[in-house]
């Protein structure tokens, strides 16, 4: 309901495909982990949308926003306190546009703006795409006035497109507003706490009464939390219901959800207080970490910790000591009839983890490597795995160390073996990729990591090509493209995959095709000792069947203006041969001919390629198809060379002649 709240308003839905093609699933756990495990992300798909909008209550002053938006090329500028909705809201004024207006959703780009310039590909506007601008994050003024001066840029191009934006505003920086903007702002106010939780409630189906929301706690969480600690709340009293550890009414429920928001950070701080021996806190936070693992492999991490912090081994024998079973009891760590651990207490272990990394900061990197390790017991599944993953990132992202989370991605990454991607290496990534506050930060390193020159070992590489295929592509489609632009272009099976997956998003987005079609001529006219790799590319993309249904002639027109201007000759044949087998089949692209020869620009030594192309292509047994389409071909080809307008024989000339 904030715009804080990724758990309610974006919870991805799994492998991405937004149209007829391949979908590619590089690894086994599927993003389906992010709803599962409540991650916070950037991803704002129909479905999320839709999940949001189930959920939402209007702030003051949305109505007035949504007035101003209806308008062809209108930009809104959201204002509010944190905490009051304002991204939520956002994105819920440009959903609600786009169901009433009528549009062909597949048609309509529904897309988040970054924040920061950070590709030389920003998105192009068309007419009623609809666009989400979050600069709540920014806190200084000199981040802000650049800010400022981009948006001026982005709301020309959307009030010339007849697109539509909304912005919103970071707080506490009125001061450096710019006047121009002031016109274009709506102030929106807090929504009623109680109807918020409310709404999350009845949307799980919860049995409750109104009268069973009236306590005094209660009240006053719901007037002073940010909605995405109600929602949080919310979520609590469903995760208390659904153990089947806290009693069977709601009250019950509502009551370990109350304590988790209230309590667990003081109860958490007074337990560490009083034990004062590294074994108790390493599997105190041992468990935290792999809570709902088996206790074998929790005993496991739990050494592989004390290991890593060079805690010295006790000099007794293991059966002098205090058992296993008696320490786990002694923290108030349980053990269920499956032989896994948890804590006694609701979200206990969230506030364990959360307290280790606040009261900890010289141990961080030690954890960080053991993580790393520890993560790969042989003992975990893939759940168990993905789990690790996200409590381990969102510590790390809580106290700004994106970097510890990005660390583990190439460390995973590299020791992969095989085809396949490591799992944990996808769902850290991805994990980055979808926080609200650092999600420029891994884009910005993904693309560091695609252009340098060096070596990207075949792990990585599958790794963000996946991460462009199942995440950025959703969020951010111009930055996928490029990033699978410049792994494509790389050597070894990993640039093979990044080559098919980028032709299958090509293929599946008219704006996205055309939009590499030029990517890709720039790149072959303005790295003339470069070239080759891109011009491999444009001549695979230019095929027809990596072409979109129905093909975009202009589009085309300029890719093969490029690739029939310049050497190889021999990358042509497969290129043409692909178009005159669709004409033989489908005589509705038959303008495709017309093309290519106008493409040629008249070169004699392009055209004699494409009359010796086609005679290999009709071949000797003068099937009647292609000769049909072979002598159409070279009608074409010998109006532009000789000015002819029909030809006495249709038989192709000598092989001289031809080449």
């Amino acid at each position: 309901m904030s715009e804080q709240d990724r758990v309610t308003v974006n919870d991805p839905r799994g492998p991405v495909n937004n149209g007829e093609g391949h979908q590619y699933v590089f690894y086994g756990a599927g993003t389906d982990w992010m709803i599962r495990k409540g991650v916070e992300s950037l991803r704002i798909t129909r479905e999320d949308r839709v999940r949001l909008a189930d959920r939402f209550v209007p702030p003051v002053g949305y109505r007035v926003a949504a007035d101003r938006l209806e308008k062809p090329g209108s930009v809104v500028l959201l204002e509010g306190p944190p905490g009051s909705g304002r991204r939520a809201a956002a994105i819920m004024l440009l959903h609600g546009f786009g169901e009433d207006g009528g549009a062909d959703e597949e048609d309509v780009r529904f897309e988040e703006l970054p924040v920061t310039d950070e590709d030389e590909n920003p998105p192009v506007p068309g007419m009623r795409d609809r666009f989400l601008l979050d600069l709540s994050g920014i806190a200084d003024e000199e981040t802000y006035d650049k800010a400022q001066r981009r948006l001026a840029v982005r709301r020309s191009q959307v009030q010339e497109s007849g697109a539509h934006m909304v912005v919103v505003l970071p707080s506490g920086m009125g001061h450096a507003h710019s006047p121009d903007l002031d016109p274009h702002t709506v102030r929106l106010g807090r929504p009623r706490g109680v109807a918020v939780v409310t709404r999350h409630l009845r949307m799980d189906r919860m049995p409750f009464r109104p009268a069973d929301l009236v306590s005094g706690d209660l009240q006053h969480l719901c007037d002073r939390s940010p909605m995405r600690e109600l929602a949080r709340l919310a979520g609590l009293v469903r995760a208390a219901r659904d153990s089947g550890r806290f009693g069977a009414d709601f009250a019950g429920w509502l009551d370990q959800a109350m304590h988790a928001v209230t309590d667990r950070a003081g109860e958490v701080g007074r337990q560490v207080a009083t034990v004062r021996t590294a074994p108790e806190r390493a599997l105190l936070l041992a468990t935290a970490m792999f809570e709902e693992a088996r206790a074998d492999t929790v005993y496991e991490a739990w050494h592989g910790l004390m290991k890593t912090v060079k805690h010295e081994q006790e000099v007794t024998t293991e059966l002098a000591r205090t058992d296993f079973g008696e320490r786990l009891e002694g923290l108030g760590i349980e053990r269920d009839p499956d032989g896994r651990l948890r804590f006694e207490r609701l979200a206990y272990a969230d506030a364990v983890r959360m307290y280790f990394w606040a009261n900890f900061p010289g141990v961080r990197d030690d954890l960080r490597d053991w993580i790393g390790c520890a993560a790969g017991l042989r003992g975990l599944t893939t759940d168990d795995r993905v789990n690790v993953v996200v409590r381990f990132g969102e510590r790390a992202l809580a106290v700004e160390r994106p970097d510890h989370l990005f660390d583990l991605v190439a460390r995973w990454a590299d020791h992969a073996t095989g085809t396949s991607c490591d799992p944990r290496a996808v769902a850290a990534l991805e994990l980055g990729l979808g926080h609200e506050r650092f999600g420029g930060w891994f884009r910005k390193r993904m693309y560091e990591c695609v252009v340098r020159s060096g070596s990207l070992s075949n792990g990585l590489a599958r790794v963000l090509t996946t991460a462009c295929v199942q995440s950025l592509i959703v969020t951010h489609p111009d930055q996928a493209m490029v990033r699978l632009h410049y792994l494509a272009v790389r050597k070894g099976e990993a640039a093979r995959e990044a080559r098919e997956a980028l032709f299958d998003l090509a293929g599946r987005d008219r704006r996205l095709y055309r939009l590499l079609i030029d990517r890709l001529r720039d790149r072959a006219h303005r790295e003339p000792r470069g070239a080759e790799p891109h011009l491999h590319l444009l001549t695979d993309l230019l095929r027809n069947d990596r072409a979109p249904d129905p093909p975009p002639w202009p589009d085309l027109f300029l890719g093969w203006e490029t690739v029939f201007s310049q050497p190889p000759t021999e990358l042509w044949k497969p290129l043409v041969s692909s178009w005159l087998n669709a004409v033989a089949s489908d005589s509705t692209r038959k303008m495709a001919l017309e093309v290519m020869v106008g493409a040629t620009r008249r070169r004699a030594a392009a055209l004699h390629r494409l009359y010796a192309i086609a005679c290999d292509w009709a071949g000797s047994t003068r099937h009647p198809s292609r000769t049909a389409v072979a002598a159409l071909f070279w009608q074409y080809i010998d109006q532009v060379q000789y000015g002819r307008t029909e030809r006495a024989d249709t038989g192709p000339r000598t092989t001289e002649e031809a080449r």
